[in-house]
């Protein structure tokens, strides 16, 4: 038979879904929710996720009788009045999985929007606490026991890092008109999300690298979405657009009178971000003047406005730093301080170019495609062949910005259902290859890749065969998780059918 459905398999990294821009996320819960009736049996269903804004569980996606039911913005506030505040609810309170057999004596069961008899609903947990909730629910009593439980808990695990992305997603484009694309991207991209998932949870200073346009900003906002300072201000400053006599205050903020023209007393960005994050884009551009005052609100937590005789404020705030420039090699120069450049290093990010993962141009394209037509209430429908090859072969300095603005431009200018070569940027249009040498020649992984396939690929069907297409004997044989082994199994398109008749 063919490989039978593992919650395991939507965590290709290679998958469209991972990627989670805003017009795959509803696909994505959808594919969640399938697996938890199948895991369950039910044909009725829920996800919630936590709303920090409305204070309350949002139900996200929702299954009655095998059919979604469209709940926009409906939120399940916390009750004040003493009546039972659902199960949903105190799942997500206790962040502990709750079976109910039947809703007619349980103290906690609140009927949402339909009558139900039994419950069975787990938190999903991430990063140590809940941030939302999957259940499973049914008109009969005694639906559902502790072995279903046990496949939701399991479920929701292996779903919560790509819900947490879902939240972020649609948070980025409300906010900033934009989304992180991160996952699948490429194995550097991979280690970026793995420092970020990590160090997210702490308040230790983040020092993001990379080129213009590589998104430097958004992983810094992803980072702070994902803390515990998540409810507190996320407050940005350009250090390279500031003038360099403007940047103190900007900074610290001065009282009326400290300088000529400081006709009021203003609020540094430190104290704005008091209790959140401040992130300090550019940061290699702060003058040896004033390094060591950022250096002391770092350390010490202590900010002093120009021009202000009392003692220094203090402010509890999480620095998050970018730069294009080698801040180690400015210390080795002379133009950047040694301890500051350390603190601010204690985590560093380094975020890889376009260039190193071209390949994925062709999906990048077909995903800002859909953003810049949402955006601007375009009919466009596609990328020509042509277009898309003028696309493909762009060398991109400005990296995922020049990629975003080359792809709008085109929506703008295109006339029809499908995007011509003459809609794009005449940078793109220009005769000649554009494409560096670099780029065409493969890395040493990209070889060993190549070279190992065949062996690879001949030693899982052998693999396979000797164990009868028991895949958790054969991962136990190859010394791999069952995870792993279907994502290899995937990445070779085997299936236990065809590899086992195929003697």
């Amino acid at each position: 038979m063919d490989f039978m459905l593992d919650p395991a398999e939507f965590l290709d990294p290679s998958g469209i879904d991972e990627q989670l821009h805003a017009a795959e996320i509803e696909s994505l819960e959808q594919r969640i929710m399938e697996l938890a009736l199948d895991q369950t049996g039910s044909r009725n269903g829920a996800i919630f996720l936590w709303d920090e804004e409305e204070g309350g569980l949002a139900i996200d996606f929702h299954v009655v009788n095998g059919l979604m039911v469209n709940l926009p913005q409906t939120v399940i506030p916390r009750r004040t009045d003493g009546e039972p505040v659902g199960i949903a609810m105190w799942v997500y309170d206790h962040n502990a999985p709750y079976l109910c057999e039947d809703t007619a004596s349980d103290p906690h069961y609140a009927p949402y929007f339909q009558a139900v008899r039994s419950m069975a609903a787990v938190p999903i947990p991430y990063q140590g606490r809940a941030i939302g909730v999957i259940s499973a629910s049914s008109r009969e009593p005694g639906s559902f026991d502790a072995s279903h439980l046990e496949g939701l808990v399991a479920l929701a695990t292996s779903a919560a890092k790509f819900l947490r992305r879902a939240q972020l997603s649609r948070t980025q484009l409300q906010e900033t008109g934009r989304v992180l694309l991160i996952k699948g991207l490429s194995p550097q991209w991979l280690e970026v999300e793995r420092q970020l998932e990590q160090t997210s949870p702490t308040d230790a200073p983040v020092l993001i690298r990379g080129e213009s346009g590589t998104g430097k900003e958004l992983v810094a906002n992803a980072i702070h979405f994902n803390s515990r300072r998540n409810h507190k201000p996320f407050v940005a400053v350009n250090c390279a657009a500031i003038p360099e006599q403007l940047l103190e205050s900007t900074l610290f903020g001065h009282v009326r009178g400290a300088f000529t023209g400081a006709t009021f007393t203003k609020l540094g960005e430190f104290q704005k971000a008091d209790g959140g994050t401040l992130f300090l884009d550019e940061v290699g551009d702060l003058s040896m003047a004033l390094q060591p005052k950022v250096l002391r609100a770092v350390e010490q937590g202590d900010v002093q406005p120009l021009g202000s005789n009392d003692p220094p404020k203090h402010v509890d705030v999480r620095l998050i730093c970018a730069t294009n420039h080698d801040l180690l090699d400015m210390v080795r120069l002379g133009t950047y301080r040694e301890d500051l450049y350390y603190r601010l290093s204690l985590v560093t990010m380094e975020l890889p170019p376009l260039r190193t993962y071209r390949h994925q141009i062709r999906t990048l394209s077909k995903i800002l495609l859909k953003q810049a037509i949402q955006r601007h209430n375009k009919d466009v429908q596609q990328l020509s062949p042509a277009a898309l090859a003028l696309v493909e072969a762009h060398d991109y300095p400005g990296n995922m910005r020049e990629l975003e603005h080359v792809i709008e431009h085109a929506v703008i200018m295109c006339t029809t259902t499908q995007v011509q070569p003459e809609d794009l940027p005449a940078a793109l249009r220009s005769p000649g290859p554009t494409v560096t040498e670099a780029v065409h020649r493969p890395s040493l992984k990209e070889l060993r890749d190549q070279w190992l396939a065949p062996l690879e690929r001949e030693y899982l069907i052998n693999l396979l065969r000797e164990c009868e297409g028991n895949v958790a004997r054969a991962a136990t044989l190859a010394g791999v998780n069952k995870v792993t082994l279907y994502r290899l199994l995937k990445k070779y398109e085997l299936r236990l059918r065809r590899e086992l008749t195929s003697k």
